[in-house]
């Protein structure tokens, strides 16, 4: 991943969507990119402290006599990264919502090998019954950002998973399959996630009764979204809030300080009828 491959990306976009217009978006082009670049240099500093997988911690049991913490228990937060990448993502994104939420959170890792989002998604049910099991909890909140949102959704839509995540959000995942770079194609789970694919196709089918709810950011600078809209949930049978953000590319969207006071508020609204409108700007 090279950091000149975010501007050509970005170009094309704005001609298309916007023609006549691209000097007046030039310096929010500019400032995206510039942003793009500097988080993806970090990461790649950050990147070798996320291989292994997070050291889970008991939850102890509450000592006799002692005072309760104030507060509304809410279920664990499970956060699951994208494509190629690790739970080291995530660094930002956790210490805030430990900090201010007051939930747990927790980091999963599944292998950069990868190959099938079905084998994934399994695989992720067996951690979420097995944070449920240490925790006492019944229920998890999940974040996935790109791949590890549309993980999460295959969980939860086609293996059950609703029963046992209250609250799904997906931070620039192609919910509806991407275009974007079409020689990652070579690799089988990139083909997954493209329009028209089995799995893409799966998620298109009814689910009724489904339980849990779904958030999805979307940026209107998200150069590995094609078409940007794709990152949106659209399926007649989901409680499903879409959030677009205004001024930050893809890889900003799990870092993000306003974006992680949205996913806060996702996780934190569970009355359907207290929902903001949609739409987040950063600038």
């Amino acid at each position: 991943m090279k950091v000149t491959g975010i501007v050509p990306l970005f170009l094309p976009l704005y001609r298309r969507l916007w023609p006549g217009r691209l000097a007046d978006l030039s310096m929010t082009l500019l400032k995206a990119t510039a942003l793009e670049a500097v988080i993806l240099a970090g990461h790649l500093l950050l990147y070798p402290t996320g291989l292994v997988q997070e050291r889970r911690v008991p939850v102890l049991p509450a000592q006799e006599g002692a005072t309760p913490l104030p507060g509304r228990p809410a279920p664990p937060v499970v956060l699951l990264h994208g494509f190629i990448d690790n739970r080291s993502v995530f660094v930002l994104l956790r210490r805030n919502l430990a900090q201010n939420g007051g939930q747990r959170v927790e980091s999963l890792n599944y292998s950069p090998l990868t190959c099938d989002i079905r084998s994934a998604a399994e695989l992720l049910g067996r951690h979420i019954e097995e944070i449920c099991a240490r925790t006492g909890s019944g229920q998890v909140d999940i974040v996935g950002h790109s791949l590890g949102g549309l993980i999460a959704r295959y969980y939860v839509q086609r293996l059950g998973g609703d029963l046992r995540v209250r609250t799904l959000v997906t931070l620039g995942t192609p919910h509806s399959g991407t275009r974007a770079v079409p020689l990652a194609s070579a690799h089988p789970i990139v083909r997954q996630m493209r329009p028209g694919s089995e799995v893409i196709e799966e998620l298109t089918r009814p689910a009724p009764g489904c339980r849990t709810r779904f958030v999805s950011f979307w940026s209107d600078l998200d150069s590995v979204m094609d078409p940007l809209e794709t990152a949106c949930v659209d399926h007649p049978d989901l409680d499903a809030r879409n959030i677009r953000v205004s001024g930050i590319g893809h890889l900003a969207l799990p870092v993000h300080p306003a974006v992680a006071a949205g996913i806060r508020e996702a996780l934190d609204t569970v009355d359907p009828a207290a929902r903001r409108s949609d739409g987040l700007t950063v600038a």
